[in-house]
């Protein structure tokens, strides 16, 4: 379910691109899918897809929004309004730590063409 459910996500945002002579540029599907996500997540809509999906909900930029948003919510309930902001973050500092470092060594041993 992890394959076809990540596949439908990708899918989706593809054809978004595909079909909108570059109206929507990757930028935009990239924003949308973790405005989406977040915003699924705050009306208890993406967690079911977890559940269903596993790691194909949870690895694609829908489930960093999910992320952000349980987070957030889970903030504000222990730490108030306080825990909204740092709650987020909190949620998905893995996350972000592994593009951070793991970038920085794609950078370091890989040359770029161009």
């Amino acid at each position: 379910m992890a394959f076809l459910i990540g596949g439908i996500l990708c899918v989706i945002g593809q054809l978004a691109m595909d079909l909108t002579k570059h109206s929507i540029t990757p930028g935009h599907v990239l924003v949308g899918y973790i405005t989406i996500g977040a915003f699924l997540s705050a009306l208890g809509l993406y967690q079911p897809l977890v559940d269903l999906g596993g790691a194909g909900a949870t690895i694609p930029l829908s489930g960093f929004g999910h992320g952000l948003a349980q987070g957030a919510i889970d903030g504000a309930a222990q730490k108030g309004l306080l825990g909204v902001f740092s709650g987020g973050v909190e949620a998905t500092a893995a996350g972000i730590t592994a593009a951070i470092v793991f970038g920085y060594l794609a950078a370091v041993f890989f040359n770029p063409r161009g």
